[in-house]
């Protein structure tokens, strides 16, 4: 395997794991800044706002200090699309706030954990990226098991219902042009680079809309800064994890897919909700942990299929590879649309030039 192979499946592993634990981390802040000013609630959108704004800022100083530069804009159909990102990032954040005047936030995170479905659905009509059968079985108990934990709510009502809709479907829109974006090889955008386009166009939709939206809310932050200082670092510290939480967003989409960030986000929830039950002590019934158990065996199982759905592919392609490269096969890695049946593959050990070597070979006998 070449350095630039082992280079990105170090970056893929090293992506999932941050991207959890990070986006898990983020949540704890936001709680602090919540329980410590409960009005906060009520000004989500300027929340949004401060993460995009630290996004912007740090990836601009990170660029000037030559760590990662920002690769320039090549052409006009890249900034329009840039600017359709950004947009539905907009717009996807609002519908989901405006949801949550109408329908209990545990109806919206039942609804939220339908993401990955859309995102399977708008993957198949806009990139024509299609999984096998028993990766999209494995997203039942993916969103499932959120449902389940968030109690069903009976509570329903149709504006809140349809604005919930239209933000889960929009995020997974969102996830599917990022990741045309980040797969187009003209454009050539790395992460960071879209990070701060799309962060900076955001900041320019998201301005007027929290004047809009939320009336009052500078002059209430600036009161706090000055009457609680300890307000602005923990604004400041949860900002900057926020554009950590980011990058590792787009670099979960690069390296694996629009879906798998989905599925990762599912999973997400889960973490913060154990971090949320071990810090807050918040209380946790039989029926979540089942949820959150559920969630946890489906992405198990869709890490599984993603995983056999590449050695499919290698067995396909008729190549031998040694046991190094089998083992370090990315469990949630790229993978070309497969056809035929899912089989359990079993590995064959040769020995060539002392190497060890295995031939990927199905099992045709079903």
């Amino acid at each position: 395997m070449g350095l630039s192979k082992q280079k990105q499946h170090f970056a893929l592993h090293a992506a999932d794991r941050i991207m959890l634990s990070a986006a898990s981390v983020c949540t704890i802040p936001a709680q602090v800044l919540i329980k410590a000013r409960t009005y906060l609630c009520r000004a989500p959108v300027f929340l949004t706002l401060c993460h995009m704004m630290a996004c912007a800022t740090l990836g601009y100083l990170l660029s000037m200090g030559q760590f990662t530069p920002i690769k320039p804009l090549k052409s006009k159909k890249q900034l329009w699309n840039i600017c359709l990102l950004a947009t539905i990032f907009c717009i996807t954040i609002v519908l989901g706030n405006l949801s949550l005047k109408y329908i209990p936030v545990s109806f919206n995170q039942a609804v939220g954990a339908t993401t990955p479905f859309f995102t399977a659905i708008f993957a198949v009509m806009f990139q024509g990226a299609r999984e096998s059968g028993l990766t999209y079985l494995t997203l039942v108990p993916i969103a499932g098991g959120v449902v389940i934990a968030s109690g069903g709510e009976p509570l329903f009502n149709l504006i809140g219902f349809s604005a919930c809709l239209l933000a889960t479907s929009g995020r997974a829109l969102k996830s599917v042009v990022q990741a045309m974006l980040l797969a187009d090889s003209s454009e050539k955008l790395d992460p960071m680079s879209l990070l701060f386009y799309m962060s900076s166009f955001s900041v320019l939709l998201l301005l007027p809309t929290t004047l809009l939206l939320e009336p009052g809310v500078f002059a209430q932050v600036h009161g706090l800064v000055h009457t609680h200082p300890g307000f602005f670092w923990s604004l400041l510290v949860n900002s900057c994890i926020a554009y950590l939480v980011n990058l590792t967003n787009f670099m979960v989409t690069k390296y694996t897919s629009a879906l798998t960030l989905q599925v990762l986000g599912n999973m997400k929830g889960v973490i913060a909700a154990g971090i949320s039950i071990a810090l807050f002590r918040n209380p946790v019934t039989a029926k979540g942990m089942l949820g959150y158990f559920i969630t946890v065996c489906g992405v198990v199982a869709y890490s599984e299929s993603k995983r056999r759905a590449k050695l499919r592919q290698i067995h396909d392609s008729g190549k031998t590879i040694s046991l190094g490269e089998l083992t370090s096969i990315p469990l949630l890695g790229k993978n070309a649309e497969l056809n035929g049946k899912e089989h359990l593959l079993p590995v064959h050990g040769s020995h060539r030039k002392g190497v060890d070597t295995v031939k990927v070979q199905a099992d045709h006998s079903q």
